[in-house]
């Protein structure tokens, strides 16, 4: 009986993958992933790469999303329904842009 078919993570087949990534491990973290793995029914190498891709995404999500305190979140949107009134420096730049702009 020969090695079981791989499975394709994520549904992306192989000829697509073609990055790579190396990590060094303790022999515990070594341990506990591939126990992890096994718990998933899936490779450690797969664990590892789906893993980290969801901490990925996690992460770009936490960093492009705004989280305002009532304060700064008051602040806000007073500046947006309040905006000030353009400094003389703030209306030569907007000339500037607006005649680059056309130009």
């Amino acid at each position: 009986m020969g090695p079981a078919p791989r499975r394709e993570q994520r549904g992306i087949p192989r000829a697509m993958k073609s990055g790579r990534i190396e990590a060094r491990l303790t022999p515990e973290q070594k341990r506990r992933i591939a126990y992890a793995a096994r718990l998933k029914g899936t490779s450690a190498s797969s664990f590892i790469v789906i893993s980290a891709d969801e901490a990925a995404m996690r992460a770009i999500r936490e960093h492009e999303a705004w989280t305002l305190t009532g304060k700064d979140s008051e602040a806000f949107v007073n500046a947006v329904l309040n905006p000030p009134t353009p400094s003389a420096r703030m209306r030569a730049a907007a000339q500037r842009y607006n005649t680059r702009r056309r130009a």
